[in-house]
């Protein structure tokens, strides 16, 4: 699983020497995640913040900005960020010139998760022309590269044909059945207090889900929000890469985009992401969870 140059990672200075190139669309996917007091415990640890104000602060010359959870999620599901239907991605994809042969570049302004779970969506339903942008755009904004403000200049609107891939999402089933199966690792992409248990968000219960292991988003990108050498990588997903069947999860399915999309770059083939996660997985008391932190 030798990776000497990355499919889906795509440097600074490539993306500003393709800025312009007509088959090229640069998207923000930027979403805010605000905490919300943890006494009482609410019923949903956080409130969804679209990232587009900070996009018309300032934003990669020519991007576009894809709303997650306003445009591009299932409006009728009671949990945030689930999959929309392939009708409404296309639609979507349209509207920001997105077709079938277009190369997108994912980028955010905050955690690279939002780009990574851009990118997956965009391989969810078919689309598999997409690169994340290494260092996003604090790493754009530091070396002075082109930026704008204001809303995004329109694009043509163009032709995207989804073709959903069942295969690549996970339901609680198959949570269930990986658990505890030799051929199979669950991995939790939240950060490793929240897995211990400890840490101020839960998603009704603190914990993991019983079987998983830690392999936190947090930790792929170092300080500077690039991501980490791919050896150094490639040896922390070492033990999924072992396992012919990964499933990733994490609080509402955005940061365990982050490790799928690095698993796939390893050559993993069948890595499945836990649409729900524990937003759906916490609350369900008949689904097995493990609390280190709990008293004993």
């Amino acid at each position: 699983m030798s990776t000497p140059h990355p499919k889906f990672i795509v440097d600074t200075a490539w993306l500003q020497d393709h800025l312009h190139d007509p088959d090229v669309v640069v998207v923000d996917a930027t979403t805010h995640l605000m905490p919300r007091p943890v006494t009482p415990t609410p019923p949903v640890p956080y409130d969804v913040v679209s990232g587009r104000a900070d996009f018309e602060r300032g934003h990669i010359a020519g991007a576009q900005f894809a709303d997650i959870d306003g445009d591009l999620s299932d409006p009728d599901h009671k949990l945030h960020f689930m999959l929309p239907g392939p009708e409404r991605f296309a639609e979507g994809m349209a509207r920001l010139g997105i077709g079938d042969d277009t190369k997108v570049v994912c980028y955010a302004t905050a955690f690279h998760w939002w780009a990574t779970r851009f990118w997956w969506m965009l391989r969810v339903f078919g689309h598999d022309n997409a690169v994340v942008l290494d260092g996003g755009f604090q790493r754009w904004q530091a070396e002075g590269r082109p930026v704008e403000t204001g809303p995004a200049a329109p694009r043509p609107r163009a032709v995207f044909t989804s073709r959903f891939h069942p295969e690549m999402v996970a339901d609680r089933q198959d949570v269930l059945t990986a658990i505890g199966a030799g051929d199979a690792c669950v991995v939790n992409a939240l950060r490793p207090e929240q897995h211990a248990g400890a840490g101020a968000t839960n998603y009704g219960r603190p914990g993991h889900i019983t079987g998983s292991i830690n392999l936190s988003a947090s930790q792929v990108v170092g300080p500077d929000n690039r991501f980490l050498p791919l050896d150094d990588l490639r040896a922390m997903l070492a033990g999924p890469l072992a396992k012919p069947r990964v499933v990733t999860y994490c609080g509402g399915g955005i940061a365990a985009s982050s490790i799928t999309m690095l698993l796939t770059e390893f050559g993993h083939r069948d890595v499945r992401l836990y649409d729900a996660s524990l937003s759906e997985w916490a609350p369900d008391d008949s689904l097995p969870m493990t609390n280190p932190g709990a008293p004993s």
